[in-house]
């Protein structure tokens, strides 16, 4: 087996385990904001090398900040405007190497350099988005977008 496929399966791995953890954390719970609050905290502490973690919620037909780990933040996002406003309106996670080249990338936090927004559908509505920037370029793999589409189906569940 070739190291990528290891670290793929590791990766995989984590993954599993945060969702399981996940799940068991909201357990009992049916409280938006306080799920959302929860799990921001535990992908907080599961990542590294991130400098903001948190949800948008649609609202009137646009992103509204929810909660969240990280510095202040822009509080509203127009759909198919920045990442997280264009993961709406594709319906699909993105995945940003480098947000100066993303067009139309909204600056909250001038230290964000790579962004990962997963988009939250229940039912077929976009209910809002998991997004987490970090200062580093290229932060983000394809593993981590297929492990935070499983983290957001789990979280689905609870909301």
């Amino acid at each position: 087996m070739n190291s990528t496929v290891e670290t793929n399966n590791a990766v995989s791995k984590e993954y599993t385990q945060l969702s399981n953890q996940l799940d068991a954390l909201l357990s009992g719970e049916s409280n938006l904001y306080a799920n959302l609050s929860n799990a921001s905290a535990l992908l907080n502490q599961f990542f590294d090398r991130i400098n903001w973690v948190g949800f948008y919620l649609m609202e009137d037909g646009e992103l509204v900040l929810g909660p969240f780990q990280g510095l202040p933040a822009c509080v509203r996002i127009t759909v198919g405007k920045g990442v997280c406003g264009t993961s709406v309106e594709r319906r699909e996670s993105i995945v940003v190497p480098d947000v100066h080249a993303f067009p139309g990338h909204i600056v909250c936090d001038a230290a964000s350099r790579s962004e990962i927004v997963v988009p939250i559908i229940k039912d077929d509505v976009v209910l809002g988005v998991l997004d987490i920037d970090s200062p580093e370029l290229n932060r983000f793999s394809e593993a981590d977008r297929v492990g935070l589409e499983l983290v957001v189906s789990t979280l689905v569940k609870h909301i």
